[in-house]
C-alpha cells in the first residue's frame, strides 16, 4: 500500500521518513517530491503489508516529525518508480504518420514515375 505523507519540512530526507515508517513494518521505497513554486514537500512511502501501512497511517498521522506536524493519507495504485522516470516522448501521430508542416499526415516520400 501507498502513502502520502505531506507538510514536510524542507530538510526531510528519505532516510527520515525511512526510519520513522520503519517502526511500524517493512518498508518498499520512500520518494520525496517537492514542489518548486509552492515549496510543499511531501513524501510517497510504499509499504508492501496492508495492515502494517494502515497502522503507520493511524500512528504517524498528526504526529511531529522534524518540527512539522505530518498528515499521512493512504493511496491507492501509485508506483513510486514511475515518478522518477523521464516522461514520454511523442512517437507522432497516429498509425505512425507524421505531421509535414501542413497538417496533412506524412507517411513517407513518393515516388514519380
Amino acid at each position: 500500500m501507498n502513502i502520502c505523507v505531506t507538510n514536510l519540512s524542507r530538510e526531510t530526507s528519505e532516510d527520515t521518513v525511512r526510519y520513522a515508517f520503519s517502526a511500524f513494518g517493512q518498508v518498499r521505497a520512500v520518494s520525496i517530491i517537492g514542489d518548486k513554486t509552492t515549496g510543499e514537500v511531501k513524501a510517497l512511502v510504499s509499504m508492501p503489508v496492508e495492515h502494517e501501512a494502515r497502522t503507520a497511517i493511524s500512528q504517524m498521522n498528526g504526529k511531529d516529525l522534524q518540527g512539522r506536524i505530518v498528515q499521512a493519507v493512504g493511496q491507492v495504485k501509485t508506483n513510486i518508480l514511475r515518478l522518477r522516470e523521464k516522461p514520454a516522448v511523442s512517437r507522432g501521430d497516429r498509425h505512425g504518420a507524421r505531421r509535414n508542416g501542413h497538417g496533412r499526415p506524412h507517411y513517407g516520400k513518393r515516388r514519380r514515375s
